[in-house]
């Protein structure tokens, strides 16, 4: 058995690129940075941060919803699988890409406002099977509805004290 699981948290590097294939099917790219803060050793020596750069590949409903919400700088949770491929360039040299292609994405802060405003935090979740895109861009979580219970048994009310002539020999 084998598992190829990717999961990232990370900004984004540059707005998604949209591309329409065969029956309006949408695929989206885009970079992801995910940063490993530095850090001193016990003998002083200091470790700069590291960031990896990695090429996100979202399909249809994913890359509709990326396309609308994800941009430039966005904090966002993907969870894919990762895959490397082979192409020829331009000038015939081969070259080698590894690419997530993402199965689950949640936005994790909204994109700022045209007012400068901060982004505020954030869980938008959407999956490759199944995604629904938020109401009029407020990113605003549903108020959750409340739940009916079934209608509660009687409950036996626990036993306390020994029946009347039994005595109790246990030590404590």
């Amino acid at each position: 058995m084998s598992v190829n699981k990717v999961i990232l948290i990370g900004n984004v590097g540059k707005d998604p690129d949209v591309r329409y294939l065969e029956n309006n099917v949408r695929v989206a790219n885009f970079p992801l940075a995910t940063t490993e803060r530095g850090y001193t050793m016990s003998n002083g020596t200091q470790v700069p941060d590291r960031t990896e750069w990695h090429t996100i590949v979202v399909w249809r409903g994913l890359a509709e919803v990326a396309e609308k919400y994800v941009r430039k700088g966005a904090r966002v949770y993907i969870e894919g699988k990762i895959k490397s491929r082979t192409y020829e360039d331009k000038m015939g040299n081969r070259r080698y890409i590894t690419e997530i292609y993402a199965e689950d994405m949640q936005i994790l802060t909204r994109p700022q406002t045209q007012e400068g405003q901060q982004p505020v935090q954030n869980q938008q979740q959407y999956g490759a099977n199944q995604y629904s895109a938020p109401a009029a861009q407020t990113f605003a979580q549903p108020a959750p509805q409340p739940v009916e219970q079934p209608a509660a048994e009687p409950v036996a009310q626990p036993f306390i004290g020994a029946p009347t002539g039994m005595d109790d020999d246990l030590p404590f």
